[in-house]
């Protein structure tokens, strides 16, 4: 059946701004704002005005920026009870914001309505109108959330479409069905919005939240339903469990269902808008994250590596350059031949030459993953085991020793210090260097001795540690297996130490993370 364009309602800048752990600044809030509207996304709701100071600081620099796709929207409730329209200060501050559009919340569950407002049924329903018909005068857009519609159905199916009727008869320009606590299921909400259909005729949307982990699935149904708004967040965020994500439904109406909420032109900057998102608010992205993960289109396993390199999309439901993402082949004891062979082809090694040595390698690596190594996660680490199995290998320094000591004062304070003798073409360089601790200091040594002779080291830096026991049975005695994340401004790699050392782990990594990032770019050459 043919469905009317699904216009795209983003609340992360309000709702996903209620993630525990997350607040954005007004130059976070703005940044969000142009990369949203840069993709195409109809509706931006940039807070509530009437809650806090950011917000009002939001809607007044919004204006000096250049908004071309989207209609800013400020956010806020009815107004109070047994108070005139133009006397709530809610409404009012609505006003001042200036936006062209306003989404206000109203109670749609009768406990609600009794319990939280404490006013009667009737009441709420002058709020309602009121509220919108106040707005509507104003020459407002007006959007009309029903704050936990669903649940209010399940218990007061008649009074729940009522407060919608007061709604609609005030003026509002559309109606959005909030599922607020976020427990109803697909199929609920497939059969109440159909009920609700028969009875309101202007356009409705959808506000899911993900306590069951349906948000997705529900924003869908209500698509196929006829809702023609879809409220969400990017990268889902939200309060508890989060709100309906964005980026997975965007593609699912484009890509499975055929309907041009935007254009596939715009699909490709899912990732890129997702992981901008994700930085601005300092939480790592979901590397498994739908569509936009770095693993989503990761292949390890050999039959389905073997299967993709013969067919492409074997085991893929759609290209990931569609929406902005890459295909990744990697490497671990489920590997087989043709996996190692593509992936060694990935980072500039051609063992095709070398086809008698890929079996024995391939027994290697997985003798080290067994080990505790994790080369899918390490790809400089890997790049260096290849080459030091086929006979290429050329290390840039030898290693005579390296020394590390921390003390401690009286005072309480940690000193830690590194010493590091090295051979380094010809010359034995000995370095001194101090660090917030052992791996800090060891790094800075390093980098002192060897920066003089590889003046590219100086752009290479370390972004991320990590540190996982293997075995905890063994306590502090137990094997360690370090990952640290390297990048020199251009490309990050990962690079991989085990040990029941902690130190001398994190001295294998952190030597494959500078060997490989000078080796890198003559690697790339050769791809």
């Amino acid at each position: 059946m043919a469905m009317a364009k699904v216009k795209l309602y983003d609340t992360t800048l309000r709702d996903g701004a209620q993630r525990e752990g997350l607040s954005f600044t007004v130059d976070d809030k703005l940044k969000i704002a142009q990369k949203l509207d840069e993709l195409g996304i109809h509706y931006i709701e940039g807070g509530w005005p009437g809650s806090n100071p950011k917000d009002i600081e939001f809607f007044r620099g919004i204006k000096d920026y250049p908004i071309r796709n989207a209609t800013i929207v400020a956010f806020g409730s009815t107004r109070r009870k047994n108070t005139l329209p133009d006397e709530d200060q809610n409404l009012k501050a609505l006003i001042k914001a200036g936006t062209p559009a306003v989404c206000i919340f109203g109670k749609s569950w009768d406990v609600h309505v009794t319990s939280a407002l404490v006013t009667t049924l009737e009441e709420n329903l002058k709020m309602i109108f009121d509220s919108v018909s106040f707005l509507k005068n104003r020459g407002f857009e007006v959007i009309y959330d029903a704050e936990h519609f669903f649940d209010g159905y399940r218990n007061n199916e008649d009074y729940a479409m009522k407060t919608l009727k007061a709604a609609v008869d005030a003026g509002a320009d559309s109606i959005v069905l909030c599922d607020t606590n976020g427990g109803t299921l697909p199929l609920e909400i497939r059969e109440i919005i159909r009920a609700v259909k028969a009875k309101i005729k202007v356009p409705l949307g959808i506000h899911a939240h993900n306590d069951a982990d349906c948000a997705v699935a529900n924003s869908i149904v209500a698509v196929e339903e006829g809702v023609t708004q879809v409220q969400g967040t990017i990268n889902g965020y939200g309060e508890r469990c989060g709100n309906a994500n964005l980026v997975s439904i965007i593609p699912n109406l484009v890509l499975k269902l055929g309907i041009p909420c935007l254009g596939r032109e715009k699909l490709p900057l899912l990732t890129e808008v997702s992981h901008h998102v994700s930085e601005i608010a300092n939480i790592a992205p979901d590397t498994h994250q739908p569509y936009v993960g770095e693993s989503a289109f990761a292949h390890k396993g050999g039959v389905h590596v073997s299967a993709i390199l013969r067919q492409k999309g074997a085991y893929e439901h759609v290209d990931p350059e569609v929406v902005g993402n890459v295909q990744r082949i990697l490497v671990s004891e489920l590997s087989g031949t043709t996996t190692l062979l593509q992936k060694a082809k990935e980072i500039g090694i051609d063992l095709m030459e070398k086809k008698d040595r890929v079996a024995d390698i391939l027994k290697k690596l997985k003798k080290r993953e067994h080990e505790g190594y994790h080369f899918e996660v390490a790809d400089g680490s890997f790049a260096l085991f290849i080459l030091k199995n086929i006979g290429t290998y050329r290390p840039l320094f030898e290693l005579e020793s390296f020394e590390v000591g921390i003390d401690r004062w009286r005072t309480g304070r940690f000193e830690t210090q590194a010493i590091v003798k090295l051979r380094v073409k010809g010359k034995r360089i000995v370095e001194v260097a101090e660090g917030n601790g052992p791996i800090n200091a060891l790094d800075r040594a390093l980098r002192r001795a060897l920066e003089p002779l590889y003046p590219d080291l100086s752009r290479i830096k370390l972004t991320d540690y990590k540190v996982r026991v293997l075995d905890r049975r063994k306590g502090t005695a137990a094997v360690v297996r370090v990952l640290i994340e390297s990048t020199d401004g251009e490309s990050t790699w990962g690079t991989v130490g085990v040990s029941e050392n902690i130190i001398e782990a994190s001295w294998q990594a952190l030597v494959d993370g500078i060997e490989y990032g000078l080796l890198r770019k003559t690697l790339k050459a050769k791809s």
